[in-house]
């Protein structure tokens, strides 16, 4: 398997693809126009329109206590108060005696008006806050720090128990021979990316986090509530730190700056993945690479196809998604079963592909063709739970009903791809989506790049509808900077009555 990451680090959105074998496996999107100066939470609507918050460290006040909930509510600094349950407040509690099966009461743990130390560990998902938690963590390449609970845990992904037992030994010795540098009382959690690691490595990366969490603490005692104490890594960091491994080949960036911050946090934390670090510098757009634009466009249609003539169709609702299989124009020679479990082998596989590229979590229902014979159902269940298996969100899945369907949940983490890049239609009363104007704004800057790179010097000439160049210029101070240090100096933007939001035009003058 050839594993590929690349980089879009573009003037307003920083994109990163996960390819396989030249198959788009993940997608990742993030923001980066809009962010306060300081790393500082804004009102902006519960943390909406891909600026993830996942990580933050905040000091939060209690506003209000539910015990009918066993829950809080915690002023962050956003829009909407976020959702702090008993059980994520647990350390908050100086009670002897709960574990992970029984948890206090959340009037033992928090009262209103109090100030507390949370972290955001799910982003806010339309009308509801984010999910909080006091036991926070700070990760690292090898480790995540946490500070309020002491002990060693190990990620489920090492499988292998001698390897478990030596990371542990090795961990406790780190602990022991720490002389000061590393948290007091602190506990850690080894991540997959440990396996193989010496005691030097591990310490080092202690150290690390050592020194992050000290300036926590020392904002903590200075700041007012509500206010961010810790954010975790920028995008380009992050990939390096979660996503890049032994089975990299290659990483991919097409941003200059960007591949000199990624080598820097290479030097400091993971050496070796260095060398696997390339700028982009070929003709067209990095993800013009393996048709990743076109595939992203896809994952905003309900309907996937399939290459034997079937598709399946994903559809959400405020409950639940529903997907459905259908065989299309394939039939098979031997008959209705035969045909039937082909193409539900086919949509098992590619359904957890889809899962992840397109964020959706939450209750799925799956709707497979109708089988009789009880070795095919299960033919199909162990291809859906390899084809989940993949995905490092947590799922659960059930067994299929008489009637066909199969239930998974996957943990909710962020909104699906499609809210990030469309809304509710307005015209047809939200029976449809259409694209927003910040993902159009963004679909134009990365055309802006295109042309500026086809004919270098010449003026590029925006026009598109009105609230699309409202939204440029409104960015005016954060775009333009950005395109010219991606060879786009000169840029002109006209507003134009006839174009409606998902129309524009870019051409180059002379």
């Amino acid at each position: 398997m050839k594993k590929e990451v690349l980089i879009n680090a573009g003037a307003g959105e920083i994109r990163v693809a996960i390819v396989e074998d030249g198959r788009l496996q993940e997608l990742f999107l993030e923001r980066t126009i809009g962010l306060d100066d300081g790393g500082a939470l804004r009102k902006r609507g519960g943390g909406r329109s891909g600026h993830s918050l996942i990580g933050h460290i905040i000091l939060g006040r209690v506003q209000r206590v539910l015990p009918g909930m066993q829950a809080a509510f915690v002023d962050i600094g956003l829009d909407r108060a976020g959702f702090l349950g008993a059980r994520e407040a647990r350390c908050l509690a100086d009670l002897p005696g709960f574990d992970d099966e029984r948890a206090p009461k959340i009037s033992d743990c928090v009262h209103e008006g109090e100030e507390i130390v949370v972290q955001v560990v799910k982003d806010p998902i339309g009308e509801k806050g984010a999910r909080l938690s006091a036991n926070v963590t700070v990760p690292g390449r090898l480790l995540v720090l946490v500070p309020n609970q002491q002990g060693i845990a190990l990620s489920r992904r090492i499988d292998d128990e001698a390897e478990r037992v030596r990371l542990t030994v090795l961990s406790e010795a780190m602990i022991k021979e720490a002389n000061g540098a590393l948290i007091p009382g602190a506990g850690y959690i080894l991540r997959s990316a440990a396996i193989d690691a010496n005691l030097a490595d591990l310490k080092e990366d202690a150290e690390r986090l050592a020194e992050a969490w000290r300036p926590v603490m020392a904002r903590r005692q200075s700041a007012a509530a509500p206010s961010t104490l810790y954010h975790d890594l920028d995008p380009v960091e992050r990939t390096m730190r979660d996503e890049v491994d032994a089975a990299t080949a290659r990483v991919l960036i097409d941003d200059r700056e960007s591949a000199e911050a990624a080598r820097a946090y290479c030097r400091r934390a993971m050496p070796d993945a260095e060398s696997k670090i390339e700028l982009f510098t070929g003709s067209g757009m990095l993800f013009d690479l393996y048709d990743i634009e076109d595939e992203i466009e896809r994952l905003l249609s309900p309907r996937v196809p399939l290459a034997s003539g079937g598709w399946i169709t994903i559809e959400g609702t405020e409950a639940l998604t529903a997907v459905d299989v259908n065989s299309g124009s394939f039939t098979d020679a031997t008959g209705l079963e035969e045909t039937s479990l082909k193409v539900n082998l086919e949509a098992a596989d590619e359904i957890g592909r889809q899962l992840c590229l397109r964020g959706v979590g939450g209750l799925i229902v799956i709707d497979f063709i109708h089988l009789n014979e009880p070795g095919n159902i299960q033919r199909v269940l162990d291809t859906l739970t390899t084809s989940l298996a993949r995905d490092r969100t947590p799922t659960q899945i059930s067994g299929m009903s008489e009637f066909g369907l199969v239930e998974i949940t996957r943990k909710r983490i962020r909104d699906p791809l499609v809210k990030l890049m469309s809304e509710c239609c307005r015209p047809c009363h939200g029976h449809g989506r259409t694209r927003t104007r910040d993902s159009v704004a963004l679909e134009v800057i990365r055309r802006v790049e295109r042309e500026a790179a086809a004919a270098p010097g010449k003026t590029v000439a925006v026009r598109a509808a009105p609230e699309v160049i409202k939204w440029l210029e409104m960015h005016e101070g954060e775009v333009r900077p950005a395109l010219a240090r991606r060879g786009a100096a000169r840029v002109t933007f006209e507003p134009r009555e006839e174009y409606k939001r998902e129309g524009f035009d870019v051409g180059t003058q002379a």
